[in-house]
This record gives C-alpha cells, structure tokens and sequence, in this order.
C-alpha cells in the first residue's frame, strides 16, 4: 500500500448517534485503521472540507440531518471546483425509487440503503471502502 493510501480518511455526516455507533462498531469489525472523522450536520461538513486541512478521499452523508441537510451539502459540494472531485456516498434509510433519483441527480457517486442488520453493516461497508478506497482511482492529493 502507498503512503498516500495509508493515510487516506473518512469523513461521516451522520446526525444520529445510534447511527455513529453502529458504524464505529462495523468499522472496528472489519478492522479499519484510517482515520475517520464525524460531524453532525451539512454545515459542519462543509467547515471541515473548507479548513483547509487535507481533503478526506471518501465521504459517508446521511440525508436527513439538521442544520444543512445532506442533499444541501452534496449540491454545495458538488457547485465547489475545490470539492466536486470528491467521492460521496449517501446512506439513506429511504429506498423509493424517486428518492434514489434525486439523490443522484444531486451529484452522489452511490445511493445505499441503510440495512436492517448490523451484519449486512458490516458487509456494506467492508465493500465500500475497499472500492473507494483501495480499488478506484481519484484525481487529487489524499
């Protein structure tokens, strides 16, 4: 593995901290050792990537959050030329059809459905960080 993979972070919007919980604990479950940041709202999401400090190479956004919702985050994103590169994954807990297109249409890179299980947790994530962040390759200094 590069030393730029190495230190390659996450960076979670997630509001709920039920939510953090499970995925901090699926995150322990498959032994992920980068650095994963959490904040709580859109708003906190988008200080964080315009501090200044190193770019995370994968986003986790819920859409529901107060303050600034997720979608008004990923539009915020997405309309920064400092920001759009960067890989968005929504986990909503909606999977109708229509909702699923709007968030697309909001620029998200993959739509996943919160599970019901803490297994199918662990398998989703196990999945996606290995594809984001040891499988794709991405413009830019992670």
């Amino acid at each position: 593995m590069s030393q730029t993979k190495a230190y390659r972070r996450i960076l979670i919007a997630e509001d709920d901290e039920d939510d953090r919980l499970l995925l901090s604990q699926a995150f322990k479950e498959i032994n992920f050792t980068r650095p994963i940041e959490t904040v709580n709202n859109g708003e906190e999401l988008l200080a964080v990537l315009r501090s200044g400090a190193p770019l995370p190479a994968l986003i986790l956004l819920d859409l529901n959050m107060p303050v600034k919702n997720g979608r008004e985050a990923l539009l915020e994103i997405r309309a920064d030329a400092h920001l759009r590169h960067l890989p968005v994954v929504v986990m909503s807990t909606s999977s109708a059809p229509s909702e699923i297109a709007a968030i697309y249409r909001s620029g998200a890179n993959s739509c996943i459905t919160k599970p019901n299980s803490f297994k199918d947790l662990v398998n989703i994530l196990q999945t996606t960080t290995t594809y984001w962040l040891d499988v794709v390759q991405l413009p830019g200094q992670f």
